[in-house]
């Protein structure tokens, strides 16, 4: 059975974003995007917000992403992004246009249920309205944050509020610029 991985950067007091939207703190360095790299190649799905599948579509437009003058690493996300399958959860989106990607109107628990449990590789979900659903139905077995050195003071935060669930720490590192990463295994 995949596991459902929720991934995020957020700031140190717990904000994808702040209450502007921006998350302009989030550096990603070389070293980070190789990190990613390394971490995503182990998703075959991706379930995505609205939010999430909007800010992500800059991965199907290369030609864009090569003049943000970007880290070389972050380039190598490029067909990790499109060998994965995406499903979008959005009730105002009229369609989508990334490959392997399709549309789905409402978050069914069951659905990703099944998906786990016939998934080869493991699922990520995107974006923080989506992963509370996931949450709160208990499906997602780890946490991946990569924490900023900035205390964002409000903003979309990274986790649901009344939803408690214990966790188990299997991995931490510390990167060059500041940014940490945490990985906690939810315990059963």
């Amino acid at each position: 059975m995949a596991k459902l991985i929720y991934s995020g950067f957020t700031s140190l007091d717990g904000y994808v974003a702040d209450e502007t939207g921006n998350f302009d703190w989030a550096e990603l360095s070389e070293e980070v995007f190789a990190f990613i790299n390394d971490r995503e190649r182990r998703i075959g799905t991706y379930l995505l917000g609205r939010r999430m599948y909007e800010t992500m579509s800059v991965w199907e437009m290369p030609d864009v992403l090569r003049q943000m003058n970007l880290p070389a690493a972050a380039l190598e996300y490029l067909p990790i992004w499109h060998a994965a399958d995406k499903i979008v959860y959005s009730t105002t989106l009229q369609s989508v246009s990334a490959a392997r990607t399709r549309l789905e109107r409402n978050f069914d628990v069951e659905a990703v249920r099944a998906l786990k449990a016939g998934a080869t590789r493991d699922i990520g979900v995107g974006g923080p309205a989506l992963a509370a659903h996931a949450i709160r139905a208990g499906l997602v077995d780890e946490y991946n944050l990569l924490i900023s050195p900035v205390v964002a003071g409000g903003g979309n935060p990274y986790l649901p509020d009344k939803v408690r669930v214990q966790l188990e720490l299997d991995d931490e590192r510390r990167f060059a610029n500041g940014l940490i990463h945490v990985r906690y295994r939810a315990k059963s």
